[in-house]
């Protein structure tokens, strides 16, 4: 789990989060009230709520933020978390202790770890299954 992470606040705009999002080098942060975690903004969420619905840089956050964000526990072990992800077919997991956001585990956490390598890979595919890809 990744426990150093950005987060944005209500009071920032769709700008300050791609500003955020490029000196982090990260397509994902979430939306915190104090300690409490009430939702993520994704690079996909700025294109498709932001730029694709002609909102401007200074369009607030949540106009742009998704709110139902799926989250894991600290208790929450790897296979869990791995299955969670798959299920809910997401990339990045918050970890909330009493609604209070303390990390996140991406795909990535998973694959860097060797004993995890299985759990990453099944999670992943789980995650793309059928999706379909445009060819360019």
């Amino acid at each position: 789990m990744t426990t150093d992470c950005a987060t944005v606040t209500l009071k920032d705009n769709v700008y300050e989060i791609a500003v955020k999002m490029k000196q982090e080098d990260t397509g994902f942060i979430p939306v915190v009230e104090g300690n409490k975690l009430i939702g993520c903004v994704t690079d996909r969420d700025l294109v498709l709520r932001g730029y694709a619905e002609k909102n401007e840089g200074s369009a607030a956050v949540e106009k742009v933020m998704s709110k139902d964000v799926v989250c894991a526990t600290p208790e929450t072990t790897v296979d869990e978390a791995a299955k969670l992800m798959a299920q809910k077919q997401i990339r990045r997991l918050c970890v909330c202790d009493n609604g209070n956001f303390v990390g996140i585990v991406s795909l990535g956490d998973l694959a860097v770890r060797d004993k995890y390598e299985d759990e990453a890979g099944e999670a992943l595919s789980k995650i793309s299954k059928d999706k379909q890809f445009a060819h360019v």
